[in-house]
């Protein structure tokens, strides 16, 4: 059964397919994705940096970040095009988080993990040495 959902652009109620916009906002993504890929598949502008198609295009920076995000826009085919770590804001091609950031978290987990370990190691000691009984002779 379809979900009915508001347009998180305009806040038009439409019914919910795939995306979270309603049919006359993709229209007009589409459009300016068309105007953006126009511009940056001539050969002078693939170097482009994402301000320089806004400059020239004038399409919002954060409809042309959604588009390097979702892929329409490579970064393999586009050099240049990049948006930034979600936790420092470095530049990066793909994902979410830079390599750097990722890195820094993973080993962060892992040395949780070690100290969760070591307490976990700690308390069956204790439960061990409680059940334990000694004997004089």
């Amino acid at each position: 059964m379809a979900d009915l959902a508001n347009c998180a652009r305009c806040d038009k109620l439409f019914v919910k397919s795939s995306r979270s916009i309603c049919r006359d906002c993709i229209k007009e993504e589409d459009k300016k994705f068309e105007i953006v890929y126009t511009y940056i598949r001539k050969r002078e502008n693939r170097q482009a940096t994402i301000l320089e198609i806004v400059d020239e295009t004038g399409v919002e920076e954060e409809v042309i970040l959604q588009f390097v995000k979702d892929n329409r826009l490579r970064s393999t085919q586009f050099p240049n095009l990049s948006f930034p770590c979600e936790r420092c804001g470095e530049p990066i091609a793909k994902g979410k988080l830079c390599a750097s950031c990722s890195n820094e978290i993973s080993s962060d987990l892992r040395q949780q993990q070690e100290i969760e370990k070591v307490k976990r190691d700690n308390e069956n000691e204790e439960k061990n040495r409680a059940r334990t009984y000694f004997t004089r002779k």
